[in-house]
């Protein structure tokens, strides 16, 4: 062993001693002890990889990014995973992807519709709003909170080029549906798959099933990296476009720190510009720079080893609050999985039935009171946010369930960290709650 590979092996015992000595095993004290809706789940394996990225010095992606795109691509059922600097980032990729110049008579110009849910996270639709096209909003069905495909079927007209949809707080859209249509009018599908890594839907990963896919890697979600995203596809020409949009815009796709990969670098003709010009400076997209820190890939690359197992709590802490709560069915309406799928579960939804004697304000105070942390389905309704006020879009038929999810659903955590007594204890809250309405 050389000297460096000493001291890193040195350095790794010392960063597992420090991680050892900072553990103490909380005690949870019901109703003083906050029950998050998420957070982050470690332990010294992360903090290890992250020291060794830091000790490279190397500042941007490199062999810990290289590592996590190749594993993240395995298990979602790709064959190419790019790594961004978080899930915003990924769906602004992918739909920009899709107005790119080398797709021809099928890239995405302005003006073009893009079909997609009205109740979600407003970054999915900026990019739609960002590239000029028109995004049109269709209603969701109540207990599964995803898309009607029969109104994304009639909300088609010749000017929809594509769908992209999220499959909401981890449970699949109806994929088999969905792809008919998409087979059907020629569109393009993205997969928003931020809130859903690891969900299946007939034995297969969601993420593997549109043209494009895209991650968060956001503290929250199923894996983190505290900030982080990923674009998956498994078309070379769509991997291409993707990393020149991240990459500055840029032709040019050596690894970062190497040159001349294409052995042509000073012998081409691009453009206008003059007759080798330096391929490394030749820009073929309007791009960015989203890419994400090798350090940062180090952290997700030790989470990505415990993603089957942060999955199976969080199927586990689902079913627990189904079993439980499922009581209360006069009042609250409950998410089930939707056919043939078997999700990764973001949280647990709950929605507030009509007529009842309380309303989702009521029972929501009633949880943050008790140190229940809540949340509402992101936007609910975006048409009805202020940002979205003086923009272009279409609505197919009408919205009334987002409406209602926007004014009667929330939901709580089922993440990885949550103890047995903190479930118990969600449990004994909503309990309580109800019989307080007697």
């Amino acid at each position: 062993m050389d000297r460096e590979q000493e001291y890193r092996k040195a350095i790794a015992k010392l960063v597992r001693e420090f991680h050892k000595s900072r553990q103490r095993k909380p005690v949870f004290r019901p109703g003083i002890t906050p029950v998050p809706y998420a957070a982050r789940v470690y332990d010294e394996r992360e903090l290890i990889n992250l020291v060794d990225a830091s000790l490279d010095f190397w500042l941007t992606a490199g062999r810990f990014a290289n590592l996590f795109e190749k594993k993240l691509a395995r298990l979602v059922g790709c064959r190419y995973a790019m790594l961004v600097n978080s899930g915003s980032s990924a769906n602004l990729l992918a739909v920009t992807a899709l107005t790119s110049p080398l797709l021809e008579n099928r890239r995405l110009r302005p003006g073009d519709e893009v079909i997609t849910t009205a109740c979600g996270f407003p970054t999915m639709v900026n990019p739609i709003i960002q590239n000029g096209l028109t995004p049109v909003f269709v209603d969701c069905e109540p207990g599964n909170l995803n898309p009607e495909p029969r109104s994304i079927a009639k909300a088609v007209t010749p000017k929809t080029k594509a769908i992209i949809l999220d499959h909401t707080l981890g449970n699949p859209v109806d994929l088999d549906a969905i792809l008919r249509i998409v087979r059907k009018r020629d569109l393009w599908f993205i997969e928003d798959n931020c809130d859903a890594l690891g969900s299946e839907y007939k034995g297969e990963r969601t993420g593997s099933f549109g043209h494009l896919s895209t991650c968060s890697f956001y503290p929250a979600h199923h894996i983190t990296m505290g900030e982080g995203g990923a674009v998956l596809t498994s078309d070379p020409l769509l991997k291409k476009i993707v990393l020149s949009l991240r990459d500055w815009g840029r032709d040019c796709w050596c690894e970062p720190g190497r040159d001349n990969t294409c052995k042509k670098r000073f012998s081409q003709q691009h453009g206008q510009l003059p007759f080798g010009y330096d391929h490394k400076y030749v820009y073929s997209h309007i791009g960015y720079n989203l890419k994400a820190t090798d350090m940062q890939a180090a952290i997700g690359l030790a989470q990505l080893d415990k993603l089957e197992d942060f999955i199976a709590i969080r199927r586990e802490n689902f079913h627990y609050f189904s079993k439980h709560l499922r009581k209360f069915g006069r009042y609250l309406l409950l998410s089930k999985a939707t056919k043939k799928s078997n999700p990764a579960w973001f949280g647990f939804p709950v929605q507030v039935k009509k007529n009842s004697r309380f309303s989702r304000l009521d029972i929501v105070n009633y949880l943050e009171k008790h140190k229940i942390a809540t949340r509402m389905l992101f936007g609910g309704n975006l048409t009805k946010q202020p940002a979205y006020q003086d923009v272009r879009y279409r609505i197919y038929k009408d919205l009334k369930n987002s409406d209602a999810i926007m004014n009667n659903l929330f939901w709580f955590g089922v993440y990885p960290g949550l103890t047995p007594q903190m479930r118990d204890y969600v449990v004994e809250v909503f309990r309580n709650f109800f019989k307080g309405l007697k």
